[in-house]
């Protein structure tokens, strides 16, 4: 019997001769390099970019996730399992570290489909970049630069929303205004360095005492607020009294005996922005007068 050897297959896309034996590789061709260009030129969000990315690797081989990691934060296509082995490529552009593109993979890579990958991120580099420049624009936009809390602006558009959602769906939510206690006699003994560490330790305390449905927003100086999704006097006061305590319980704000005055209220569907800030204002007053270092309701 004439024995006969299958090397090697070649995909109808391109020349390149790809090993048959093995599980690794997907049948289907890819579409050509430009099309998938135009595709990613489509979207400036950078999940999105990676969607249609990984949606054109899987023609190539398989793949179970797909990351980016910049100085701008964690990036990931929809539903990326993380739990297999990682893959990790450099990306870079005209002398500019990007960040890091990692594919997840339940078999290794070989050489010719790296190789394949490393061509391929030719066409991701300046639809990625440009996305990554339009994620940091909204950043400034939307965030404060100190704490990289959201900021006034963007606690609007928030407060608009979550009453637009209470009116439609009757789901009231909560308002908490915050300040620091003798945060100025910290400017001026200790200078404007020494107040933003004060400031920057505030909005970790003031993260980390909330729940993942709640937003932190910072408007200016040592101005807080925090938007709670729940209407229950009971919950506002134990976040507030966790607020508290891990202030207190803080060696640096200690050190320069700063503490924080809450007010808080509950809002309803027949409320308006300005009413409900106007009640949370009057919480935070009664806060002040009370002494300080407390929580008030109105």
């Amino acid at each position: 019997m004439e024995n006969v050897h299958i090397l090697a297959q070649r995909t109808p896309s391109r020349g390149d001769y790809i090993p048959f034996a093995t599980d690794q590789y997907v049948s289907q061709a890819p579409e050509q390099p430009n099309t998938l260009v135009e595709k990613l030129q489509t979207t400036l969000e950078v999940n999105g970019i990676l969607d249609i990315f990984a949606g054109y690797v899987k023609r190539i081989t398989d793949l179970a996730g797909l990351q980016f990691h910049s100085s701008q934060g964690l990036f990931q296509m929809h539903q990326s399992d993380d739990q297999l082995k990682p893959y990790t490529f450099d990306l870079e552009l005209n002398g500019q570290h990007l960040g890091q593109l990692v594919y997840f993979s339940k078999y290794s890579l070989s050489g010719t489909i790296r190789a394949r990958l490393m061509q391929l991120h030719t066409c991701l580099l300046y639809p990625l970049r440009n996305a990554l420049m339009y994620h940091r624009v909204l950043q400034l936009a939307t965030k404060d630069t100190l704490t990289g809390l959201y900021n006034r602006s963007q606690f609007n558009e928030y407060l608009e929303t979550k009453l637009e959602r209470s009116r439609r769906h009757h789901r009231n939510f909560s308002l908490m205004l915050l300040d620091l206690d003798n945060f100025k006699q910290v400017n001026d003994k200790y200078g404007h360095k020494k107040g933003d560490e004060v400031l920057v330790e505030f909005a970790n305390i003031l993260t980390s005492s909330i729940r993942a449905t709640d937003a932190v927003f910072r408007f200016g100086g040592d101005e807080f607020a925090v938007l709670i999704d729940d209407p229950a006097f009971t919950t506002n006061k134990v976040i507030a009294e966790r607020i508290m305590e891990r202030v207190n319980n803080c060696n640096l704000l200690a050190k320069h005996e700063v503490t924080t005055s809450i007010g808080f209220t509950l809002a309803s569907s027949q409320d308006c922005a300005n009413e409900i800030f106007a009640r949370a204002d009057g919480g935070l007053y009664k806060a002040k007068e009370s002494g300080r270092n407390c929580a008030r309701a109105v």
